[in-house]
């Protein structure tokens, strides 16, 4: 679905944006992997390349708006063009009620949840124009449609990264660029694995989702890539969760 594409992905270092990296490899990309960590986000630009992609690795930080703009500058002085890009990082922040909530951890889940995303838009947005065109996907949650006890900062940056998604894709629709945004229910990652060691907790996370189970990052990068491929050309301006049912309650 992608063969030649050059896709760019941040967060890519483990979990989703590692499932992203190499799905989209499979599918035939050229693939600019970025994270924070160095180490493990050069780990995934490897994995890329034992499948027989190719890919490299670019360190950066996604609250960042100079590191956005190096990251896109980069991919097209080694690829000549980006086609395809996927917003993704992002930190879960502080648990704490509203008025109760850190005002530094406030301004560091904005500052890499929702600047974050839009300093991705606006720099990838601008090369992908000049090749007629592109796909943006902008990784938000279920939690850009509902409230969550305790999250404040990270569910305010997931409600405003729709917001963005759509007015992004408003302005670009005619010009060929998309700009869609995903969003997963809870998902099997390392994260989580830290909470299966209270089994009480875990298994009340689980009934949230009518499907019985948390879902898999697979799936969701299966999701993303599509939504990536010309298969979706049709499609702007839309938010995709991918939840098991959490959100039909």
């Amino acid at each position: 679905m992608l063969k030649n594409k050059v896709a760019l992905i941040t967060g890519a270092a483990s979990g989703i944006g590692q499932a992203i990296a190499l799905t989209w490899a499979r599918e035939g990309a050229r693939v600019v992997v970025s994270d924070i960590n160095a180490e493990a986000g050069q780990q995934t630009a490897d994995l890329v390349r034992d499948l027989g992609g190719e890919a490299f690795f670019l360190q950066a930080d996604a609250g960042s708006a100079i590191d956005h703009e190096e990251l896109v500058a980069q991919t097209l002085r080694h690829f000549g063009r980006l086609d395809v890009a996927c917003n993704n990082a992002g930190i879960g922040g502080a648990k704490a009620a509203t008025a109760d909530y850190p005002l530094d951890a406030w301004e560091q889940v904005l500052r890499i949840n929702l600047s974050g995303v839009f300093y991705g838009c606006k720099y990838q947005i601008a090369a992908m124009l000049q090749n007629g065109g592109g796909s943006i996907i902008n990784m938000a949650s279920i939690l850009g449609a509902v409230g969550f006890a305790g999250s404040p900062a990270y569910v305010a940056a997931k409600h405003g990264v729709l917001g963005l998604t759509k007015t992004a894709a408003l302005e670009y629709a005619v010009r060929g660029v998309r700009v869609n945004a995903v969003g997963p229910a809870f998902i099997e990652t390392p994260l989580i694995e830290r909470l299966k060691q209270d089994e009480a907790a875990y298994g009340q996370l689980v009934g949230a989702h009518p499907a019985g189970r948390l879902g898999k990052a697979e799936e969701v990068a299966e999701l993303v890539t599509w939504l990536a491929s010309d298969k979706a050309s049709f499609v702007t301006g839309s938010y995709y969760p991918v939840d098991g049912g959490y959100l039909a309650r």
